[in-house]
């Protein structure tokens, strides 16, 4: 396995505790107002991206068609040496330059969103040895790969449950929105092949990978930008899984971990907001916990109807949340990376989502343009 060496002397440095910000004495819309601001003075730096795959020339000039100039991108797969190689990410890299598009992020070909008796690369998450060791290897040579390649970043997911859903409920104009309610879950006692993983089996295996891992990214000063669980689930657990990742205080206690500067959050707007009460409230304060100590690397914009263990997946316009609110806060806290859409609703006449996610790149940009153009009297 890869020695972790020339450790950058930030990551020794960094804080050893997140604590939440009291939001007592503030109006509702103080956050905006701070967010705009800051925007007018020249802060504002984010941009809209996208993560749909496969990186293909046809998707690249869609992306561009619909004013997405930054991705996170899917290298080919790396058959059976497991990683891609230096050349794999820069003809990657190459080809999206060549239309246009910045490669800011790619996807690790594993540690993905799918649940776990559908996952064929699992030995992490199951603390299989010494497949586990085998295959965080590989992710330390990625991440040297990705250095020499100049890309700044890649996303993973620590998961086994996967996207939990129990349905769909009729949207707008026909549309499909996808739906969680925990009351109609009906497979929750059964056992996946992880067997039982409570929630200290669960962060054994989370600290085993991030002490590996991290450390690796500190040397490269390259960002791992990891998922929460969508969603979250009862404390007890479901199909005998504990998700550590499914709470705000799980996603504290996780950027805790191996505290560095290059490891932080993957984080979704949407699956956030399914682990509050009152996500419309809420949302905003846990964007500014995590966005004021350079935990987010990436957003997933999307919005949601409901609250924590009942909600459906919407527009970006249909939702509970202020998505306006959202985008000031991000600006705020300086976030400078991508907005993305992402589980955007489906319809039959749209069977690749093409028509929403062209909905969503043009809600993003109108946004960010509305909260950096200057306030006219």
């Amino acid at each position: 396995m890869m020695r972790r060496r020339n450790f950058l002397a930030a990551a020794a440095a960094a804080p050893a505790a997140l604590t939440a910000q009291s939001a007592a004495g503030q109006t509702p819309d103080e956050p905006a107002r701070r967010g705009a601001s800051i925007a007018r003075r020249g802060a504002l730096a984010m941009h809209v991206g996208c993560q749909r795959g496969p990186t293909t020339p046809q998707l690249l000039d869609f992306f561009r068609r619909h004013g997405v100039n930054h991705i996170c991108g899917y290298p080919p797969d790396p058959g059976p040496e497991g990683h891609w190689s230096v050349d794999d990410l820069k003809r990657t890299k190459d080809l999206c330059q060549q239309h246009g598009v910045a490669l800011d992020m790619v996807a690790l070909p594993f540690l993905s969103s799918s649940h776990i008796d559908r996952e064929t690369r699992g030995a992490i998450m199951l603390a299989d040895d010494p497949q586990r060791d085998r295959d965080i290897e590989r992710i330390q040579k990625m991440i040297a790969a990705c250095a020499a390649a100049e890309i700044p970043a890649f996303k993973y997911n620590m998961s086994l449950l996967g996207v939990l859903r129990t349905g769909t409920t009729p949207g707008r104009g026909g549309s499909q929105y996808s739906t969680w309610k925990l009351a109609e879950a009906k497979d929750g006692n059964r056992l996946t092949r992880a067997g039982r993983v409570t929630e200290e089996a669960a962060w054994q295996r989370i600290r085993y990978f991030l002490e590996r891992v991290i450390p690796v990214c500190n040397e490269y000063k390259i960002r791992a930008a990891c998922h929460p669980h969508d969603p979250g689930v009862p404390p007890a657990g479901y199909q005998g899984v504990v998700r550590v990742l499914g709470t705000v205080e799980g996603l504290k206690k996780f950027v805790e971990i191996e505290a560095s500067p290059y490891h932080g959050l993957n984080f979704c707007v949407g699956t956030v907001a399914e682990m509050l009460a009152d996500p419309r409230r809420e949302i905003c304060d846990v964007v500014r916990t995590f966005g004021q100590r350079g935990k987010i690397f990436n957003i997933h914009f999307r919005n949601i109807q409901g609250h924590r263990d009942d909600f459906r997946e919407t527009y970006p316009d249909d939702g509970d949340l202020d998505m306006l609110a959202v985008a000031r806060t991000l600006a705020e806290v300086n976030y400078a990376y991508m907005l993305m859409p992402d589980h955007m609703p489906h319809h039959a006449d749209d069977p690749e989502s093409l028509q929403a996610f062209a909905f969503g790149y043009g809600y993003i940009n109108g946004l960010l343009q509305a909260i950096a153009t200057p306030a006219t009297s």
